[in-house]
């Protein structure tokens, strides 16, 4: 029995119980022999119509693994016999049996133009907190390129005795990092999780001066990583397979982000009408907020000293050894969309837009957007007044073609969760192919339209477990076990996009919901299944027990291990839920 205290009162409950749930149970027993086992021709029979594992050759190489997995773990039938139930259980529930293949490497085709994937890409690379006050460092950059981050930004600036470079969020009250150490981490961690090209974008407020010391940095600490474009312009971009092991520069020079910093003056109204399908984010901090407010007043004098500066800097030109460093130009925006999203048939760019801009953009030219991306790389950066680091939809920008989606890898929420699932696709190598219907230049795709539904995936919630193991039992609720329930849903184009929940399992720390849910999907294509864990508190916010973000396309149909991640994205070390998955 599990004892919790109340006042002077012992509450009493019945200890967790592990066993399977009484669906799992019948799976089991619907293939099980008479002897109570699960058999090698019983187990390929269970395979091929459950788990829809296809191959003889998948069939005799999976089956043989879970004969392993359980005559390892002793749970095989006394005699040689099969796996018993607890051993059928404990297979389904181990990350053998994950959604999503454990020894699935890159599946997609990985020698087409870089305009052809949706990059993981970060906003801020350096900062380790919110974008007003926070330290600058290369830990998070050398964090983000460990969870697969291809694209790292850094703003550079000249320090105060105006002879060496600095990188920090300017005009902020953010302490800087040296230049150097955020190169070295980008050297060291570059290719540690992924072999495909790291994209810097610097964002350059630098003299010719220092430009050329720049220059000099990047070239000797990258070496024969640095790619050089042969010529200023391309008509098409080289492939990620091209570009392995690969660290490309990509920037403008400074006379051209003076005439496009109003860009960057985004306005405080960015959410939509789907934020309410999400759920609530945790809201901006009212205090950071105002101190925000504090430093635009307080500084307006020393902002104008540094737009005179960087006219001065505008005038004398760009270094040589510097510009020839930019392998992929970032093209001045002329803040007419009709000009800016031009397709120019002799040369590629990256343009960026800020994601008020965009969305605007979206609304009045959604075809422009989707028919400039399919050559050029279009980069989408959060709204400055997102203080706190917190992110924006991504997928505002994917369902258009958009490949650099910027995300604050420090701002953990819900649109950073959609971020990591998206990139837990195709081997988690930072490059997803997007959708043919992206690349379709004949019929232009519109993600706003009433799609017809292509197919639907049921989603079946069987059962979770490992809060007992990770938390203590007062953690959820001091007098009881918790209340667990399950949210469930599809983020993607707006006619798939919804979430569904199960019932409360009271006090359970192994709930057991056998929850059913069918979703139709018009674009199964570009949709992420949300799953998140809450317990329910009548008298506060309810607790958040964990959460997973999976790439629709790449689900592996049948019962399967989901394991769950924090807030911060990062796998819980016992958590999992028991799913399945069928497309019909």
């Amino acid at each position: 029995m599990t004892t919790y205290m109340v006042c002077c009162f012992r509450r009493r409950f019945r200890p967790a119980s592990n066993e399977p749930s009484e669906a799992i149970g019948g799976v089991f027993h619907a293939y099980a022999g008479a002897d109570g086992a699960l058999g090698e021709e019983a187990l390929r029979r269970f395979l091929r119509e459950v788990q829809g594992e296809a191959s003889d050759g998948d069939l005799e190489e999976a089956a043989r693994e879970i004969m392993a997995f359980a005559a390892e773990q002793k749970l095989l039938k006394k005699g040689g016999g099969g796996i018993t139930v607890e051993g059928f259980h404990r297979w389904l529930c181990s990350d053998a049996n994950a959604a999503l293949h454990p020894r699935r490497g890159v599946q997609d085709d990985m020698g087409l133009p870089l305009s052809h994937y949706f990059i993981y890409t970060g906003h801020n690379s350096y900062l380790t907190g919110n974008q007003l006050s926070s330290g600058c460092s290369e830990a998070p950059i050398a964090k983000a390129l460990r969870d697969g981050v291809r694209v790292i930004e850094l703003d550079l600036w000249p320090n105060a005795a105006k002879d060496d470079v600095e990188v920090l969020h300017g005009r902020t009250w953010t302490s800087p990092v040296e230049l150097d150490r955020c190169l070295e981490a980008i050297k060291e961690h570059a290719f540690v999780s992924s072999p495909y090209p790291v994209i810097l974008t610097l964002e350059d407020h630098l003299t010719p001066h220092l430009q050329a010391k720049v220059a000099k940095m990047i070239k000797e600490t990258f070496g024969d990583s640095l790619h050089l474009s042969e010529s200023e312009t391309m008509t098409e971009f080289p492939s990620p397979k091209d570009l392995k092991g690969k660290i490309i520069v990509s920037t403008k020079p400074p006379k051209e982000y003076l005439q496009t910093k109003s860009n960057k003056e985004e306005s405080q109204n960015g959410d939509t009408e789907e934020e309410s399908v999400w759920g609530e984010e945790i809201p901006d901090n009212k205090a950071l907020m105002d101190v925000g407010r504090q430093v635009s007043e307080q500084d307006t004098k020393r902002y104008v000293k540094e737009e005179e500066d960087m006219e001065k800097i505008a005038q004398l030109g760009v270094n040589m050894e510097y510009k020839r460093l930019i392998a992929i130009s970032l093209t001045r925006r002329k803040h007419d969309m009709d000009e800016d999203l031009k397709v120019d048939p002799d040369k590629v760019s990256r343009m960026s837009l800020g994601e008020t801009a965009y969305e605007k953009a979206t609304i009045t030219h959604g075809a422009e957007i989707i028919k400039f991306t399919q050559k050029n790389l279009l980069r989408i950066f959060p709204r400055t007044t997102r203080i706190t680091s917190s992110n924006y939809n991504p997928l505002m920008g994917w369902r258009y073609g958009a490949q650099m989606v910027a995300a604050n890898m420090q701002g953990h929420g819900r649109k950073l969760w959609l971020t990591q699932g998206m990139f837990r696709a195709n081997g988690g190598c930072g490059y997803v192919k997007k959708p043919d219907f992206l690349m379709n230049c004949d019929k232009m795709f519109d993600p706003r339209s009433n799609l017809p539904v292509k197919t639907k995936l049921k989603v079946t919630v069987y059962m979770g477990d490992g809060w007992r193991l990770d938390f203590h039992k007062t953690h959820f609720d001091k007098f009881s076990p918790p209340d667990f329930y399950a949210r469930v849903g599809i983020a993607g184009v707006v006619a798939d996009t919804r979430m569904e929940e199960t019932k409360v399992i009271m006090d359970n720390w192994i709930p057991t919901w056998d929850h059913e849910f069918v979703f139709p999907l018009a674009a199964p294509e570009l949709a992420l299944l949300r799953v998140e864990v809450h317990e329910s508190d009548n008298h506060q916010k309810d607790d958040f027990g964990g959460q997973t973000c999976l790439p629709v396309w790449e689900l592996r149909t049948g019962i399967r291990s989901v394991r769950l991640c924090g807030r911060d994205g990062e796998p819980m070390r016992s958590v999992k839920l028991l799913m399945r998955f069928e497309f019909t």
